[in-house]
């Protein structure tokens, strides 16, 4: 079957007819092709004891139909120490371009077998897109920060890459990083600081318009959806104004019970911008309360939000097994950003297509 639009939330299958598994990831667009790579969660169903089963390509000409590349970087399986082993927590795969070294630099934050382990990141190149790819760093704690989840930017002027991730359930860091994009300088600056979570700001996703610089983030509560916060700023560094959810349509405050991994600027567009987002909990139903609120209600001291009997036992249901929950069948959602006055906002569509922009 061929896709003639994108329908968000709906389950997204490729050319061979099986689920698209590429999430937390982001696009990126090459000689007239657009490639899209994130986290292969074929393998993550409850019980299985995988995280990932490595990074997976797929191509498209159209963004609508998506052809399987197969797993440019596999999990290894026969050494539990390698950051590529399944039970080692690999996620958020960012891959940016070089163009000093000619290498395509990959970076993979890595959260550890154990619940308290620091998180840090792996680093790894290639001469292709598609791999192979080596390691270059493993254990990295940039700036002797423990560092979640992130995003990678290259200035198109100066070619000057930045690494902003979040400082686990702390702060936000922006790192510029060296000049073959394999580690951090030193010069950093911190932002959004927060006391823990939920309150902490993770999974930003910058852009930038006519100019402005835009960051959107999410709260942090595991797998279940929160609402989005989105900021802008002058300068890579800030200072950043938050400017609020950028959701302003959805009454359950759960970024349409998604969470945003990226914002890809489409290159042959004049303004179009989409937010890629995961819906990594399909099975919650639409009612679900916002998990944020109520965590973050309970931390002030307030009553838990009533829930239904349905709801409660959908989110029992799921949070019974701990970190059981099936992200094998995880969607997406992705949408178009309008901007207001300046502000991003991302309304719902059933479904939209490019070719509706200009």
């Amino acid at each position: 079957m061929t896709n003639d639009a994108i329908r968000p939330g709906h389950p997204w299958l490729d050319t061979n007819g099986e689920r698209i598994q590429a999430h937390g990831g982001s696009l990126f667009y090459e000689n007239g092709t657009f490639y899209w790579y994130g986290e292969n969660k074929q393998h993550t169903t409850p019980g299985s004891g995988n995280w990932h089963w490595g990074v997976r390509a797929y191509s498209s000409a159209d963004l609508y139909n998506w052809d399987d590349l197969g797993l440019i970087l596999p999990p290894v399986l026969d050494d539990p120490s390698s950051p590529l082993h399944p039970a080692q927590k690999m996620d958020r795969p960012h891959i940016i371009f070089n163009e000093l070294t000619g290498k395509y630099v990959c970076w993979l934050k890595l959260m550890g077998e154990g619940a308290h382990d620091t998180q840090a990141s792996t680093v790894l190149t290639s001469d292709s897109l598609l791999g192979p790819y080596e390691i270059v760093r493993a254990g990295l704690t940039p700036l002797g920060m423990s560092a979640g989840d992130f995003d990678l930017v290259v200035d198109p002027a100066t070619k000057k890459a930045y690494y902003f991730f979040e400082k686990v359930h702390t702060d936000l860091v922006v790192a510029e990083l060296t000049d073959d994009y394999t580690d951090v300088t030193g010069v950093h600056s911190l932002h959004f600081p927060h006391p823990s979570p939920p309150f902490t700001r993770e999974a930003p996703a910058h852009f930038e318009r006519d100019g402005v610089h835009y960051l959107v983030t999410s709260g942090s509560t595991g797998y279940f959806p929160n609402f989005s916060e989105v900021a802008s700023a002058p300068d890579y560094h800030g200072p950043w104004t938050v400017l609020g959810d950028p959701h302003p349509d959805d009454p359950s405050r759960t970024s349409f019970r998604s969470q945003i991994s990226c914002v890809f600027k489409h290159p042959l567009k004049k303004d179009l911008y989409i937010a890629l987002a995961d819906r990594w909990l399909p099975q919650l139903p639409d009612a679900m309360p916002n998990v944020y609120d109520s965590v973050a209600a309970m931390a002030q001291g307030a009553a838990r939000p009533e829930m239904t009997p349905e709801q409660a036992a959908s989110m029992g249901a799921v949070m019974a097994a701990g970190r059981g929950e099936n992200t094998a069948i995880a969607d997406y959602v992705w949408l178009p950003i309008r901007f207001d006055a300046g502000v991003p906002r991302i309304d719902w569509h059933d479904e939209w297509r490019v070719e509706d922009f200009d």
